[in-house]
């Protein structure tokens, strides 16, 4: 099931590109790797395999990491539109 998950996030990217007409990485991809990467992990801890738990468990961090990543940008996006959306004409406002 960990792999079918893991798997299909190059099928939801592949055609996420395609779509676009460009290589992109959509969300899906980083939350299908993060849900793929943890029940490998669980699996790779039943089977107490130290090789295969390292090296699921260092996927893990960078999918939580992207998405931290994502998420911060994200927000930074909002505050900046939030910000020119609410000066009149592009200006800046001064303190008086």
């Amino acid at each position: 099931m960990g792999q079918t998950i893991f798997m299909s996030r190059f099928l939801v990217q592949w055609l996420s590109s395609e779509k676009q007409g460009r290589s992109v990485v959509p969300l899906q991809f980083w939350y299908l790797s993060l849900c793929g990467g943890a029940v490998l992990a669980i699996y790779a801890i039943q089977r107490q395999d130290p090789v295969f738990i390292s090296g699921q468990c260092l996927g893990l961090i960078v999918y939580v990491r992207n998405l931290q990543l994502i998420r911060a940008e994200r927000l930074r996006n909002q505050q900046q539109t939030i910000a020119e959306t609410s000066a009149p004409d592009g200006a800046t406002e001064t303190p008086s």
